[in-house]
Formats: C-alpha cells, structure tokens, sequence
C-alpha cells in the first residue's frame, strides 16, 4: 500500500505493519474524542514515526496514488478530526 505524509512525500508499507498501525490510529481517535491535545501529538507522532520506520520511501519525483494520505505531524486537532473517518485516519 502507498501512504502519503502530507508535507513529507510517500512510502510503501506492505499490509502486514496495519495491525500496528491501527491499534495507534484507535489510540489517536479515542484521544481526539476526549480532546486530550498532549495525547493526540504524541500519539500521533508515533503512528506517523512507525509509517517512516516500517515503510520504504518512494522517490520525490514519484507519482503513485497513495491509497492512504495522513496528516502532517504539526496538523492541529481540528484539522485532523475533518480527516477521520468512521474508523479513524485508517480503514479497517
């Protein structure tokens, strides 16, 4: 799957780092609920630290379609929430 970090560029993550992933992305949605900003960035920093740590990124000049687009690390909470789906930033 290709995930884009907005602001940063793309990379490849195979499926088998999601369950990772979304256990972080459960922790983000539940934080945002609560309005738990402290929360919401460390959290937040970490899902988007895992993405750079598990996946392998793409060339600048690449122009793949991301599957999966999450927000950049200094994005506030209101602008994360308008992101969210049902199931938080990643499906499933």
């Amino acid at each position: 799957m290709i995930v884009r970090i907005m602001g940063e560029g793309q990379v490849k993550l195979a499926d088998s780092h999601f369950a990772e992933l979304n256990s972080l992305d459960d922790e983000l949605l539940q934080e945002m609920e609560s309005g738990d900003e402290e929360g919401f960035r460390r959290t937040l920093g970490a899902l988007l630290d895992a993405v750079r740590r598990l996946g392998t990124p793409l060339p600048d000049d690449a122009l793949e379609p991301s599957e999966l687009i999450l927000p950049a690390p200094e994005s506030s909470l209101d602008e994360v929430r308008q992101m969210l789906s049902d199931d938080g930033l990643i499906p499933g």
